[in-house]
């Protein structure tokens, strides 16, 4: 059951992704910082279970699964499905509560077919958006806020800027262009309701514990690199590597979809001209796990003669991290760089800023290798703490 409508429940956020690395974040910032109550869409068979999985996060963030549970509420569902997996009347009686929709949920896989990429990104887009237009039909809706990705720039080469979308660009993978058209179907709402897009680059760990609940992205060709699969890499030393910490973005999106005064602006959440390098990211990984700098190659020469005879020469862990890392290789050649001036300018305001991944990069790997790249499970509230991972066998 619902509860009835208080003052305490006005003004209610709905968040989808909650299970989810970003998704967890953004939900701690709004129980620690707020007093605002939140409805937590989770794919579960009924509230009960979906209720168990919203109280481990909060315990996986706090240490204590009984946190702030006055504060939040479990709704079991499916953006994959047909209003979310939830029932009309209880749809319409969730949308009389909440004014806020922050959308975090997607597959971030680079290896999913498009189609399939397509019915999570791009369907579950638009049954999110539906329900908001709900929410506005049923006492108002203050803002629908959307995590994009800064890759909806696809293979531009240059500036890409916070205003910029239809460039003409291509698309590496599933994953970007299921992003783009997702962002394309929020853009076309935006006309009957304030929108909101958040665009992060590669997000990984928090920058003061090293602390991730996943390891995708930069995380695979690192782990290679300290097994010593990559003695060559198809990269140009100047290519840009734009990551930033989780509690980062978590926190820009706190203070920017919680702003009453804040526009239907896309903001860049990325270092920008913090951005480090290839190059940069390649010396200090040497030097982290004592290993000799690979070679550099021209991707072309890389992926036609050199990739084929690492795989042939290698065995066992080492061929599996090569292989595991094939689909990151065009990320090692991109010419893009985000502006993110007008988000810069208005988070320096409150005090946030991304930091430049040198001065976090340390612990990151600390973390990494302390947690056994995953398989050594820890909790955000222990790593927070300074506790070790717990080892698994």
């Amino acid at each position: 059951m619902l509860e009835e409508r208080t003052e305490s429940s006005r003004g209610a956020v709905f968040l989808t992704g909650v299970t989810g690395f970003l998704g967890m974040e953004i939900l701690s910032r709004f129980l620690e910082r707020s007093e605002r109550h939140l409805f937590a869409l989770v794919r579960a068979r009924d509230d009960a279970e979906g209720s168990d999985r919203v109280r481990a996060v909060v315990e996986d963030l706090c240490g204590d699964g009984d946190a702030y549970r006055d504060r939040w509420t479990a709704v079991a569902g499916d953006i994959r499905t047909p209003g979310l997996g939830i029932g009309a009347g209880r749809r319409q009686q969730l949308a009389s509560q909440v004014t806020d929709v922050i959308h975090a949920a997607a597959s971030v896989s680079f290896s999913l077919p498009l189609e399939e990429s397509r019915q999570i990104n791009v369907g579950g887009t638009q049954r999110v958006l539906d329900f908001a237009e709900l929410c506005k039909a049923e006492g108002g809706l203050r803002r629908f806020s959307f995590i994009s990705t800064a890759y909806v720039a696809g293979d531009h080469s240059g500036n890409f800027g916070e205003d910029a979308f239809d460039l003409g660009q291509g698309f590496r993978n599933a994953y970007e262009r299921s992003k783009f058209e997702a962002e394309q179907s929020v853009r076309a709402f935006a006309g009957r309701f304030p929108v909101q897009i958040f665009r992060p680059s590669i997000i990984v760990g928090e920058q003061d514990s090293g602390w991730t609940a996943t390891f995708n992205v930069l995380y695979p060709p690192l782990k290679a690199f300290q097994a010593g699969a990559y003695p060559a890499l198809p990269a140009r030393p100047s290519t840009p590597v734009d990551v930033v910490p989780v509690d980062y973005v978590a926190d820009a999106v706190f203070e920017l979809a919680n702003d009453p005064g804040a526009g239907g602006d896309v903001h860049h959440l990325v270092a920008g001209p913090r951005a480090t390098t290839v190059g940069r990211l390649v010396e200090h990984a040497s030097r982290y796990f004592g290993r000799r700098r690979p070679l550099l190659v021209p991707p072309g020469v890389y992926k036609r003669l050199l990739h084929p005879l690492l795989l042939r020469v290698n065995r066992g862990r080492r061929r599996k991290a090569l292989q595991r890392t094939e689909t990151l290789f065009p990320y090692f050649t991109m010419r893009v760089r985000f502006d993110n001036g007008r988000t810069r300018a208005r988070l320096a305001e409150a005090g946030i800023q991304a930091p430049a991944p040198e001065s976090y990069f340390d612990r990151l790997l600390r973390f990494a290798v302390a947690s056994g790249w995953g398989r050594n499970r820890m909790s955000r509230a222990q790593a927070q703490q300074g506790e070790s991972p717990k080892r698994h066998h």
